[in-house]
């Protein structure tokens, strides 16, 4: 180990050996066979920030093939797939490994692929990494720690600083430039002054790279400790406006109800606001008031409205993720909670009726979705009036009661039509056809305002819309 590491560094660096005893195994293999083995990356970044990972990285003097050798026979599993990139993969005892060859690389222009040459030692293949504090290494089985380019005391600093010269390194990868505000935002780091303008200078590099692979990104910042950091590092450099224009576009429109703070602010107090354990929260969080802009109104008496930006905004967000490339059913859940988020703005205790909840929890979707939508209202709620905010909160108490006394009583979550499509078929005697769904959908309307409802009155009900309607009685 180095000798300038402090007593805790030191600690925190020989437990690596304690938490991760395959790694010191598979060091004992290598040394063996006449090869260096080194953990590398975020395994060791994480090892001073008393994290542990469940992917181990190393680099290696081996070739492919004889990494190859070394690991079968002796890894449960190992995989070829990234072995023309130096890498060869394996499981061992639930630990999944990657092995890689010192690599000294460049990267085509417009390719996420790079040219692969191997290097002849650690300090070269630390050298093409993306930053300081993920470009340190630990030399296995005796653990000796390998830092070039000052990584540990960026880590201490909470400093984001590439190896190389950062036009080299963003040009060489562009997406590097998002994964710099990732990781702004999951160390609560700042980029350092050469990252900074480099990635603005560099912006428009990111229209290269594929949208799945900023989504990923993307998705691991907003879910990250400290959202803010990352979000204001991709409005101030412009790398958002490459892929989420909508986010930057609200820090020039003030909001009324919250007009302490702009609604750019505003949103990130609300991602801020979330589980951060639910992607799809957050991204709602992220969105829930992107349609603002193009809903601002400006009235006579000094007034400002955003009218219809939950219906505007849902549409841009299931626009705007389907160019990222998200899950459909992702898109979905999050287009639906844009679309009801104020829905909740509407109710009071005393005027909500039965029919009304019921409403909101069968528009709300699964209950997963309710979840989300109900916690998603309250963080919402960003108000520096504390007695707003506590009156929001306790008419968000009470329609959660409401909510969970009507499905102890009615099965919310089920909520169908007292008659299904035969039974109306039958009765009516209609063939399949639109007839039948209209026929459905009323009965699914009077049992979200009526409540449970017996065949008998749903048949009663079913009869007089049919009159209304000119279809014959059936006999």
């Amino acid at each position: 180990m180095a000798a300038d590491l402090t007593a805790e560094q030191q600690r925190q660096l020989g437990s690596l050996v304690v938490r991760y005893p395959v790694a010191e195994e598979l060091g004992w293999r290598f040394a063996g066979a006449g090869h260096e083995l080194y953990l590398v990356g975020g395994t060791v970044r994480d090892a001073f920030l008393d994290r542990i990972q469940d992917d181990l990285d190393f680099a290696t003097s081996a070739s492919p093939e004889e990494s190859e050798r070394l690991l079968r026979g002796w890894a449960d599993h190992v995989w070829l797939t990234g072995a023309r990139f130096g890498t060869i993969s394996a499981q061992r005892a639930g630990w999944k490994l990657e092995v890689t060859t010192f690599r000294a690389e460049a990267y085509t222009p417009g390719s996420r692929h790079p040219d692969v040459r191997f290097a002849p030692d650690i300090e070269t293949d630390l050298s093409r990494r993306d930053f300081t504090l993920n470009a340190m290494a630990v030399r296995l089985p005796d653990p000796r720690f390998v830092d070039p380019f000052g990584g540990l005391r960026d880590l201490r600093d909470r400093v984001l600083r590439t190896p190389a010269d950062p036009e080299s390194s963003f040009g060489d990868d562009p997406l590097r430039m998002v994964r710099l505000a990732r990781f702004a935002a999951v160390l609560r780091a700042d980029a350092d002054d050469g990252a900074r303008k480099a990635a603005e200078a560099l912006a428009p590099l990111l229209d290269s790279i594929s949208r799945e692979r900023i989504r990923d990104e993307l998705t691991r910042l907003i879910c990250a400790p400290s959202p803010g950091r990352g979000l204001d590092l991709l409005c101030d450099t412009g790398l958002a406006e490459r892929f989420l224009p909508e986010v930057p576009a609200l820090r020039m429109h003030r909001d009324p109800l919250h007009h302490h703070k702009d609604v750019y602010a505003h949103t990130v107090a609300v991602v801020r606001g979330c589980d951060p354990s639910d992607a799809t929260l957050r991204l709602a969080a992220l969105l829930h008031d992107i349609g603002k802009p193009r809903t601002r109104e400006f009235h006579p008496d000094g007034r400002v409205t955003f009218h219809g930006h939950d219906h505007v905004g849902a549409r841009m967000a299931r626009h705007r993720l389907r160019e990222l490339r998200y899950p459909n059913v992702v898109v979905s859940d999050v287009h639906d909670l844009v679309y009801l988020h104020l829905r909740f703005h509407g109710f009071d205790e005393a005027g909500w009726t039965d029919a009304a909840v019921r409403r909101y929890v069968r528009d709300a979707g699964r209950p997963q979705q309710l979840r989300r939508l109900n916690e998603l209202t309250r963080a919402d709620v960003t108000t520096r009036n504390r007695a707003r905010a506590q009156r929001l909160a306790v008419a968000m108490d009470a329609l959660e009661a409401r909510i969970a006394a009507l499905r102890e009583a009615e099965e919310l979550a089920r909520i169908r039509p007292a008659l299904d499509g035969r039974e109306i078929m039958q009765r009516l005697g209609l063939p399949p056809g639109p007839l039948v769904g209209r026929a459905r959908q009323m009965l699914l309307d009077a049992r979200l305002d009526r409540g449970p409802m017996a065949k008998e009155e749903a048949y009663e009900l079913l009869d007089r819309w049919a009159a209304q309607q000119g279809i014959p009685p059936c006999r």
